[in-house]
């Protein structure tokens, strides 16, 4: 099934969110009052039955380009993303100029944030560059959603927790976050502009991590790939849960994104000739799936000014190792970045 959270018409003069399953071009809505969240943390077979209602006996039918929609599950009890594909991490070192050997602690355990569960939007809203940055990113990905809760799963018994699937957008201040990391203790700001979730959850039985998921700014492809393109040494989803629940319960409704799949962000891109720069106002970037639809959003211009410390408000040689100078435009080619950041990547 492919579930959805929507707003009324704005005819309606209601702004009330509903949830329904997608058949054909429409939705078959339950009544008012649960959200995705709600059903899930019900329990086990709860969606299921809920899903196999709104199929028969509808509480109404709306023509899907006639609502808004939104994240699937709007505010996530909590918020993480992973990285799963180590060749993502190893085509931004090389775009940065360093080797694209890792050290071996990528291989012993997964790297994982946690994100901020406020700031997710949903799949055709605008996204404003985050304050002050002149190197704004998108990264193509796809989260889990989880169905079942659970603390210190197994790996082997963790897929039965997965509730579903969808496109997931994170996006990234890489001038902001570069800052942050140089503090070694994880990032905030430079990935807190938004997440992007939707336009729908594929329940986890009808996912196939075959399908390819494409990236465009524009009409221009970015990157593409699959789920399942994992190599030697990727970490899989089963692994990710595993090491998030260890000591810790994931909830019902949790997001756990899976990474950047390789290629797709301009981050892998930057020292290619031709680059296209950085996101700037008016790109529209899109995440496209036959199986789990398509994310379309259009860049806007941030509202508020420069962010303490970003490379946006810091002239040339600011600090030896961090910048070798400041970006000259927002869309400029960011290979000013000095090698010490090859870890800004997830």
């Amino acid at each position: 099934m492919r579930w959805v959270t929507y707003e009324e018409p704005l005819h309606t003069g209601r702004r009330d969110r509903r949830v329904g399953v997608v058949h054909g071009q429409e939705i078959y809505t339950l009544p008012p009052g649960d959200s995705l969240a709600d059903l899930l943390a019900a329990g086990t077979g709860v969606l299921e039955r809920a899903g196999q209602q709104a199929l028969a006996k509808p509480d109404q039918v709306v023509e899907l380009d006639r609502v808004r929609l939104c994240a699937p599950i709007p505010r996530p009890p909590a918020l993480f993303d992973a990285l799963c594909y180590l060749d993502h991490l190893r085509a931004c070192r090389v775009a940065q100029g360093q080797p694209e050997d890792l050290p071996e602690v990528w291989q012993q355990i997964p790297a994982v944030y946690q994100g901020n569960h406020r700031t997710v939007v949903g799949p055709y809203d605008d996204m404003p560059i985050f304050p002050g940055s002149r190197m704004f990113d998108f990264e193509l990905e796809v989260g889990i959603v989880i169905g079942r809760p659970g603390r210190d799963i197994d790996p082997e018994r963790a897929l039965s927790h997965i509730a579903g699937y969808t496109l997931l957008c994170d996006w990234s201040a890489r001038d902001v976050q570069l800052r942050e990391m140089q503090l070694g203790i994880g990032v905030l700001k430079g990935k807190d502009g938004g997440t992007s979730l939707g336009p729908w959850l594929v329940t986890a039985d009808e996912f196939d991590a075959t399908v390819p998921i494409s990236a465009y700014v524009g009409d221009e492809l970015i990157g593409a790939g699959s789920v399942g393109d994992r190599k030697s040494g990727d970490w899989r989803f089963e692994d990710v849960i595993s090491h998030i629940s260890r000591g810790s319960t994931l909830e019902a409704g949790d997001v756990i994104g899976s990474g950047t799949l390789p290629g797709g962000c301009l981050l892998e891109h930057m020292a290619a000739a031709g680059f296209r720069g950085w996101l700037k106002p008016g790109d529209v970037v899109r995440l496209s799936s036959p199986q789990l639809g398509e994310i379309r959003q259009t860049i806007r211009a941030s509202s508020d000014g420069a962010f303490p410390g970003s490379s946006a408000e810091l002239p040339g040689n600011v600090r030896p190792g961090i910048l070798t100078s400041a970006p000259s435009s927002p869309s400029g080619s960011g290979q000013s970045i000095a090698k010490e950041i090859g870890t800004v990547s997830c």
